[in-house]
């Protein structure tokens, strides 16, 4: 059922952090396959007058220390075993970060580029609509990923709150301010993923003010990296998506960047003569590469290549066991910020939201980024004592973090019934 490259990756990665805990390969299974996955087909009516039924899933990876948290994709990618291996990454996280969850994630299989905004609505809609039996504030709680933004979750935070009778903030995160959710929750992944690099570049040695770096990935996590890294002086030297890549070895304008991506939806056109492979991008040197879009884009065909100092992985699973192990043996080279850290301030500010949302009282931004901020030097201070005592590399000094809360959780409240 759970196939493909991202959920081996993901298996993979269990796997090295289990022989490390010791963990017996009876209790294994346990930890690592998912609690519950629904699948549903979306039928919805196109603007043309035909109908189309798009394929959706839902996968709820644990939930012994509460409520299920995750995002939802709407990608030509989304599989079951890429929803899978997310809500397991998701696990980790949330218990690294000390937050009350387990993982979750969510998807439809589709372009949502190919959709009218009628049609998007609907199937958004349906979506949220054939999941209210398995998804409540209390059972699982989703969030906007790669597709999905703040309006996707207003329709799914009204679809679910018509069916109850009342509104139902609490029900999703990520949603508009005016509609229950937080400040700061748009800003929050890309701000964690620069806050993590500032935290890097001191332990490294590296002025701000002097460094360089590439962003992969121009979405809402890298645009916002970048931009918040800029504010501090580093020179962003190249930036892609999925529609091309730019470099400027002078720094490249993040803020006409935004506006162009604000006006336009894509970095596709910004520039003819700043154009570059975007493959090449992540070989060309500097101190930070922040990979910020997909997985499995460091692998062990280029890993060695890597010019960086720093690598900020705001994407989910950007590096491959076989990266991986090319990273370990540069580790005196190349400093890597784990995933499940380094893009965490989404769903710790997401918690945030939820929080307030079910005591109806809300804080400002400054309290927000203040409790952000300490969240995220908790876990990075955690990481990197644990990496030190045990000489792990970063991510399985994050993993066994998350992993062995998860166990001793499960351990504690016993095997029902």
């Amino acid at each position: 059922m759970y196939s493909g490259p991202v959920f081996d990756m993901a298996k993979t990665q269990f796997s090295a952090v289990a022989d490390h805990l010791e963990i017996p390969h009876c209790e294994r299974d346990r930890l690592l396959m998912p609690k519950r996955l629904v699948a549903v087909s979306c039928p919805i009516h196109r603007d043309d007058g035909t109908e189309a039924v798009f394929q959706g899933y839902r996968v709820q990876h644990h939930l012994t220390l509460g409520p299920t948290k995750g995002g939802t994709r709407f990608a030509p990618s989304v599989d079951v075993g890429e929803v899978a291996a997310l809500a397991v990454w998701m696990s980790w996280k949330c218990a690294l970060a000390g937050l009350p969850y387990g993982g979750a994630k969510g998807g439809i299989t589709v372009d949502p580029r190919a959709l009218s905004p009628r049609e998007l609505e609907a199937l958004s809609r349906r979506y949220m609509q054939e999941l209210i039996p398995f998804v409540s504030p209390h059972t699982d709680v989703m969030a906007p990923d790669m597709g999905t933004n703040e309006q996707v979750m207003a329709w799914f935070m009204d679809t679910y709150s018509m069916y109850q009778g009342q509104t139902v903030n609490e029900i999703v995160t990520g949603k508009p301010v005016w509609c229950g959710g937080t400040v700061g929750r748009r800003e929050a992944t890309g701000r964690g993923v620069a806050h993590c690099t500032f935290r890097a570049m001191e332990m490294v040695g590296i002025d701000p003010a002097k460094a360089t770096a590439i962003v992969q990935g121009f979405g809402n996590v890298g645009s916002y990296a970048a931009y918040t890294l800029a504010e501090r002086g580093v020179t962003i030297l190249g930036v892609s998506d999925h529609t091309g890549a730019y470099y400027d070895p002078k720094g490249l304008d993040i803020a006409a960047l935004r506006r162009h991506v604000a006006a336009k939806g894509t970095l596709e056109g910004f520039s003819t003569e700043l154009a570059f492979d975007p493959d090449q991008l992540l070989l060309q040197k500097c101190d930070v590469l922040a990979p910020c879009a997909m997985e499995q884009v460091i692998t062990g065909a280029n890993a060695g290549a890597l010019r960086c100092r720093i690598i900020a992985e705001g994407a989910n699973g950007p590096v491959t066991p076989e990266a991986d192990a090319i990273l370990d043996e540069r580790r005196d080279e190349i400093f890597v910020i784990p995933d499940i850290l380094c893009n965490s301030g989404g769903v710790i500010v997401s918690y945030f939201e939820w929080v307030q949302d079910l005591q109806r009282y809300f804080w400002d931004e400054a309290e927000v980024m203040e409790r952000l901020y300490a969240a995220l030097d908790r876990s990075f201070s955690q990481v990197m004592s644990r990496a030190k005592a045990r000489n792990l590399s970063h991510r399985n000094a994050a993993l066994a973090i998350g992993v062995d809360t998860v166990r001793r959780a499960k351990q504690t409240r016993g095997l029902f019934p």
